[in-house]
């Protein structure tokens, strides 16, 4: 009978695979952050924030909303938005509808930005992803990525 207060330790083949989804993990955010960084001189993070306006619409997001989109803290979010603004990427403005809120915009430099920057996101995505799989193994990473999203955080929308 197992003891409910022995931890449930993994098998074998769950560290085999636990350890594979770490490295995944680690060296896959770090690779994207290296071809946007070269390619584009943007982090990974920004490239985020950026596309994620450039998909909204009118190219306008309020902040909270942006950084939940992109998995970052008001704070962090309120950092890089400050360098995009720098660069005449993006600006902040009162939400009309509601003044407690800040919108983020994707300004026309910014949208030219995501528009040279994306090909080469995309080729570094498939490079790393979706060129090592077959069509089968695609449509189960989507499925897992789904399932572990959901039970990390049942409430996310950015699935559906």
């Amino acid at each position: 009978m197992d003891d409910p207060e022995e931890p449930r330790w993994l098998t074998d083949e769950e560290m085999q695979t636990w350890l594979a989804l770490l490295s995944v993990l680690i060296r896959l955010p770090a690779a994207l952050d290296r071809q946007l960084q070269r390619d584009a001189g943007i982090s990974h993070f920004e490239y985020q924030v950026l596309a994620g306006l450039s998909m909204s619409p009118e190219r306008t997001m309020r902040m909270s909303e942006l950084a939940s989109f992109s998995d970052g803290s008001l704070s962090r979010l309120s950092h890089v938005v400050g360098r995009l603004e720098k660069r005449g990427w993006v600006r902040r403005t009162p939400d009309p509808a509601d003044g407690r809120y800040i919108l983020a915009v994707l300004m026309e430099e910014g949208w030219k930005q995501v528009v040279a920057t994306a090909p080469g996101h995309v080729d570094a995505v498939r490079e790393f992803v979706f060129d090592p799989l077959t069509k089968a193994q695609t449509r189960q990473l989507r499925d897992i990525g789904r399932r572990i999203t959901r039970a990390t955080d049942p409430d996310d929308t950015c699935l559906e």
